[in-house]
């Protein structure tokens, strides 16, 4: 029997994934494996029988990923599972701040009570709601992951120019994406081009506040700016500048913190870029998978802190190691387990900065003699035989 705890309210769908060989609820203790969503991790004692957390979600920064790599613990997320949720609101978003739909909404409100003066007090005031169509008009998309790609080819079928910006871009996006869509080398042609710009990137030190006073100075007049990857990306203090002196017409963010709440010409979205119960369903059930194939096969698919390394299985006993990317620990590893008179039938190593994994496939093993060994290299964090 795996036990699974789960943070938050996860999915019954995602859950329902998880066989009877399994245990899992809030309660559990001594797990094997952990679903969260946005609960905040750093603060919590990881269990030594804790082996993987799967982020039901994209970002990851709530759980403490260098502990974890340090532990042994192998951190994953589900890239694409609420990409149409989050491209569907980006679209809105792009909408809403072009056409002044939520203030045209408002002021309609207070006209409550006029009778039949309604019809032509609305014709009268309409026109201090008016504002351009996305047809025609350009776009740049900077991120060109699972999100930023459905936007791109999204903001094609409603016939805008889109150019994108991703010096990391996959083969698998490139494949995905419009062929209309223009590749940019060089961010500041995106500023410099767009009448909207859309950010779809990860916070990481290279991107904080990437949006600021020297990239929104080189931006076009009226540009219209749509945040829906993190907060910090975009510094407050120079977007409320702009917007202040009109060199941008519209901030649309799914992340509104304290000082850009209420400020004219910020459209502050509550982080629903994934609240949608398929989007909720499709993270979950992706989670469980990552940890059901890690659990029971030692396989790792979308991982944040280990390598991705997936084997399929050609014996009952499987050997895996989770181990500094130092030299010589392969063949300190597979010394140990030929003098132990074991036939690896089949392996796989793979590394991602600090840290490497080693997937052994064996005949026949004594369990307890190979793991006090190999636990006794210097460099390895975690062994287990699956």
């Amino acid at each position: 029997m795996y036990k699974i705890k789960t943070y938050n309210k996860i999915s019954k769908t995602g859950l329902s994934i998880f066989d009877d060989k399994y245990t899992i609820g809030d309660e559990v203790e001594n797990a094997d494996g952990a679903i969260v969503r946005s609960a905040a991790l750093h603060d919590v004692v990881f269990p030594n029988t804790l082996k993987a957390i799967a982020r039901a979600g994209a970002g990851t920064n709530n759980i403490p990923i260098d502990r974890c790599s340090e532990q042994g613990i192998v951190v994953f997320n589900t890239p694409g599972a609420n990409a149409n949720a989050v491209k569907e609101l980006v679209i809105a978003g792009m909408l809403i701040s072009s056409r002044r739909v939520i203030p045209a909404i408002e002021w309609a409100k207070t006209l409550k009570g006029k009778g039949d003066e309604v019809g032509k007090l609305v014709e009268k005031g309409k026109s201090a709601f008016a504002g351009p169509e996305l047809k025609g008009k350009t776009l740049g998309v900077i991120g060109l992951g699972a999100i930023g790609v459905l936007v791109a080819n999204a903001a094609n079928h409603l016939g805008m120019k889109v150019f994108g910006y991703d010096p990391y871009l996959s083969v698998n996006s490139a494949w995905n994406l419009t062929h209309n869509a223009v590749h940019i080398y060089d961010i500041n042609e995106i500023y410099k081009m767009c009448d909207y710009i859309t950010i779809h990137v990860p916070l990481v030190d290279s991107t904080k506040n990437m949006i600021n006073r020297d990239s929104l100075s080189i931006m076009k007049d009226g540009v219209r700016i749509l945040n829906f990857a993190r907060a910090g990306l975009v510094n407050s203090d120079d977007i409320k500048a702009a917007l202040e002196d009109g060199k941008v017409a519209a901030y649309v963010t799914d992340f509104p913190t304290d000082d850009v709440l209420g400020v004219d010409g910020v459209i502050a979205i509550p982080h629903l870029g994934a609240s949608t119960p398929e989007s909720e369903d499709n993270c979950a059930a992706m989670a469980a998978k990552e940890l059901i194939d890690y659990i029971e096969n030692g396989n790792i698919t979308n991982s944040v802190n280990l390598p991705e390394i997936s084997m399929p299985r050609s014996s009952e006993k499987r050997i895996c190691v989770i181990h500094k990317n130092i030299p010589n620990m392969l063949t300190a590893i597979t010394s140990i387990v030929a003098r132990n008179n074991v036939n690896i039938e089949n392996m796989l190593n793979k590394s991602r900065g600090d840290y490497a994994y080693t997937i052994l496939d064996v005949s026949h093993i004594d369990e307890y003699a190979i793991l006090t060994k190999i636990e006794e290299i210097d460099g390895v964090i975690r062994i287990r035989i699956v």
